[in-house]
């Protein structure tokens, strides 16, 4: 079976590489901003899940929204902690 590569696969392959940008910023960055590893990984499942749900793949649509939702909550916990620095300071 041959899925022609549309605009749909496109934005999958984009998403993959939001993913692996992320995994290689973290593996290599001697700081990690959370903003930039969450915020990639989710722009990442965002993107694979718009590809997915036209080429369905359940597995695999499943695990992007498993990875977004750990992307959220990391995003979540940055922005409490930030604020809680923010008061700190005060």
């Amino acid at each position: 079976m041959t899925v022609p590569l549309d605009i749909y696969s496109l934005i999958g392959f984009v998403g993959t590489a939001c993913i692996i940008g992320a995994y290689a910023y973290l593996t290599l960055s001697e700081s990690v901003n959370p903003y930039i590893l969450h915020g990639t990984n989710l722009a990442g499942a965002a993107l694979l899940t718009i590809s997915l749900i036209v080429h369905t793949n359940w597995p695999s649509l499943v695990l992007e929204g498993f990875w977004a939702a750990i992307a959220i909550t990391g995003l979540t916990k940055a922005a409490m902690s930030r604020r809680k620095t923010r008061k700190t300071q005060q």
